[in-house]
């Protein structure tokens, strides 16, 4: 018996000989030039162009992820770089494929447990009750609650209160937000460690206040890194840095099998 085919579509773009259309719009004359790269990608999440308030929060939002100095993602790239300086888009795939769980990913985990905890915004909602259970089913899984705690921000994130500003003067303070915080001050209390809302947390809470599936809240982390770890590699190319991290972690990791010098020889 013959399969019954499905149907094949997408609502996102075509185009012929003489235009380009997306989500409706005509490309030339109604997108470009109008929307800025941030607002290009809520157009393509959404389907629709920004409003003011939406395009200064997203922008802020994706603004946030692009840079984070020399991290595993960075490092990977330049090292990537380094064996294959031919392929620049191989070397940012590369750092691309480390933001999951730890990094950058936990924004989708943050945005994921908000929904979880509460499917539909509640502004009247006991935020406190909420935060309990969350914080003690990710301890009894001795799992790591995404979005909240950092290395070395302690004891605040200075991105979180400039993300919390931002959403109060664009109206997207709301319940999800008040959620996350929720979360890290039982998580706090409970551990008795110092547990900042992170910037991924606080962005994880407004994508859920912009209406974002969660499913998706980590592609703004990605599209964002990946203008970041273009300029990583473009400074590789000027100021390499990934030989000489390459030979001197070789030196370190094997200095232990090297031959010692006699104490009497010169």
């Amino acid at each position: 018996m013959a399969r019954k085919q499905k149907e094949i579509r997408t609502d996102i773009g075509w185009s012929d000989a003489g235009s380009i259309t997306l989500f409706g719009k005509d490309f030339p004359s109604e997108i470009l030039g109008h929307l800025n790269l941030g607002d290009m990608g809520f157009l393509e999440l959404t389907g629709r162009f920004p409003a003011p308030n939406e395009s200064r929060m997203f922008n802020a939002m994706v603004v946030t992820l692009v840079e984070h100095g020399i991290t595993p993602s960075s490092i990977v790239a330049r090292m990537t770089y380094l064996g294959a300086p031919e392929s620049l888009q191989g070397a940012v795939a590369a750092g691309l494929n480390g933001l999951g769980t730890v990094f950058v990913g936990s924004i989708e985990g943050a945005a994921r447990l908000l929904r979880e905890a509460m499917p539909q915004p509640d502004p009247k909602a006991d935020f406190a009750a909420l935060a309990k259970p969350v914080v003690q089913a990710f301890s009894e899984q001795k799992r790591i609650v995404p979005g909240i705690g950092h290395p070395f921000h302690k004891p605040i994130d200075p991105r979180t209160p400039r993300l919390i500003q931002i959403a109060q003067e664009t109206g997207f303070d709301g319940p999800y937000l008040k959620l996350m915080l929720a979360v890290a001050a039982e998580a706090g209390r409970s551990s008795g460690k110092v547990l900042p809302v992170n910037a991924t947390g606080a962005i994880g809470a407004l994508c859920c206040e912009m209406g974002f599936d969660w499913k998706i809240c980590r592609g703004l982390g990605v599209m964002a890194r990946a203008v970041g770890l273009v300029g990583h590699i473009l400074e590789e190319s000027r100021r390499p840095m990934a030989e000489e991290i390459w030979h001197r972690i070789e030196e370190t990791a094997t200095a232990h099998m090297k031959p010692q010098q006699p104490a009497g020889d010169k």
